[in-house]
């Protein structure tokens, strides 16, 4: 591929472009769940009709479905000068802007099901953006010594542009109501496109900047509308599914969910022993559709199934704290501007302190017992939100979760990514990675979905308790995926 050749570049080069990439995906991730989250409560949308809301982070659990066009297609214009993998984020970065925009311009939520079609368009575009970003990143830097540095560099701008993101426009909000409070973070998300399209011509690119910047917006155009359009009729389809069969605001979506979690694993089980014994000429190790997610399971064999057990399950604690942090926050009393100030001030230095250690952490130790300590941060880190339930609202109480949180879950971030980099074949990096790190949101996120409804059985506090052990619920796979190998490849 013509841009590995930028793995010559110094280190400091490659740290920092990944900090960028980082940042441009990290933006809009909090604007499409936890942000959105509390801007519902705030306009009095029950908690389990937020809950559904929810699942719009599930998108990029599915990302590898597109993954493959990725790396088969070009973006017209821009990757003719930029290169494939530039050419792409760009593209995902005038998505992310335009979707964020028109979210802003409805930032009244008079029709959720308008806020819905634009929170689904902002998490498919920034899910885009990291298929991108990360299968560059396992071209770069195919070693454990190499992905913990840029691991914690992209992290580093992911999260503090979250945090950035959160905060920036929670106090926006408070002072100047949410569609400014949306519109600012959109501008901040557009900077980076402008830093790209001045970079250098790709080693294999052809033609003059201008033009090809020309060419790529207006292909840019045609391309968001028709996803635009696309998206519209699926969601209607989708609503209209959901109104047949009974589905509201009432509904205890938990034991439906539960059910669907379990469908990838068995499947899983029932279609390993045929994987494991396909020769590599089958079509389904060679097609370029399905062959990176079948090339994955004829390696690990069944070892799979205890590792995609652990990854399904040690994401569960962030991805809960995510999902109903806010609404607790926001039932506790807390203003816009404490939850801003502390997701500013607090959770930003606290996270890439926590990222930058798990990164370290994750590079020099046995991997098995650095997942050991992020999950058992993770538990400790969603707990720590009962203690401020019970607590009276205070800048402390707010801090000391926000910090602790925070840390927590940027370490045990870190070093979950170099291990799910270390698994993936150097052939497939987009597609494989993207299955992997997509499938360890599946579990969390569904569950997520259905948190209106845990909550409203359990209350916040058995949420977080039960959240927390959940996430420590994961070390129990560690005796079994520490010594997965993958099988040697065959001719």
């Amino acid at each position: 591929m013509a841009e590995a050749s930028q793995a010559a570049r110094p280190p400091l080069g490659r740290l920092a472009l990944y900090l960028l990439l980082g940042f441009s995906a990290g933006l809009p991730f909090y604007m499409f769940s936890t942000v959105l989250a509390l801007r519902l409560a705030k306009h009095g949308v029950g908690l389990v009709m937020i809950g559904f809301f929810a699942w719009v982070t599930l998108l990029p659990t599915f990302k590898f479905i597109w993954a493959p066009l990725l790396d088969r297609f070009d973006v017209p214009g821009f990757a003719r000068f930029w290169g494939k993998r530039r050419g792409w984020i760009m593209l995902s970065q005038l998505g992310i802007f335009a979707s964020m925009a028109a979210m802003a311009f409805t930032a009244a939520d008079r029709s959720l099901a308008v806020t819905a079609l634009f929170a689904v368009l902002l998490a498919f575009w920034t899910t885009t953006l990291e298929i991108a970003a990360d299968a560059w990143r396992i071209e770069l830097a195919p070693t454990k010594e190499e992905q913990g540095p840029i691991v914690a560099a992209n992290l580093w701008g992911y999260r503090s542009a979250m945090v950035a993101a959160g905060s920036g426009s929670l106090i926006v909000a408070d002072q100047a109501g949410w569609t400014w409070g949306y519109l600012v973070i959109a501008a901040a998300a557009f900077i980076p496109f402008p830093l790209l399209a001045g970079t250098r011509r790709d080693a294999h690119g052809s033609g003059g900047r201008m033009i090809a910047l020309l060419t790529g917006l207006i292909a840019s155009v045609t391309i968001l509308l028709a996803s635009a359009a696309i998206t519209t009729g699926v969601g209607w389809a989708v609503l209209r599914a959901a109104a047949h069969i009974g589905i509201s605001d009432k509904t205890n979506a938990t034991p439906a969910v539960l059910v669907i979690c379990m469908i990838p694993f068995v499947a899983l089980a029932l279609a390993l022993p045929w994987i494991r014994t396909l020769p590599p000429t089958a079509k389904a190790r060679t097609s370029a559709a399905i062959g990176p997610y079948v090339d994955l399971f004829w390696r690990f064999g069944y070892a799979s199934l205890p590792v995609l057990g652990f990854v399904a399950i040690y994401r569960m604690g962030d991805v809960l704290t995510l999902a109903l942090s806010k609404p607790l926050e926001n039932a506790a009393h807390y203003t816009l501007t404490q939850i801003g100030w502390a997701d500013g001030w607090v959770a930003l230095p606290s996270s890439m302190i926590g990222v930058a250690i798990g990164g370290w952490i994750g590079a020099r130790y046995r991997l098995a017992w650095m997942l050991a300590v992020g999950a058992a941060c993770s538990a400790v880190g969603n707990w720590i939100f009962v203690w401020l339930w019970y607590r009276p609202p205070s800048t402390f109480v707010i801090t000391v979760a926000t910090a602790l949180d925070q840390f927590a879950h940027g370490l045990e971030g870190a070093v979950f990514i170099v291990y799910l980099s270390l698994l993936v074949n150097p052939k497939y990096p987009g597609a494989q990675y993207a299955f992997l790190s997509g499938f360890a949101f599946l579990l969390p996120r569904l569950v997520a979905g259905a948190g209106g409804s845990i909550q409203a059985q359990i209350g916040y506090d058995g949420f977080f308790w039960l959240s927390g052990a959940l996430s420590a619920a994961a070390m129990i796979f560690l005796p079994f995926i520490a010594h997965a190998r993958p099988r040697p490849a065959d001719a």
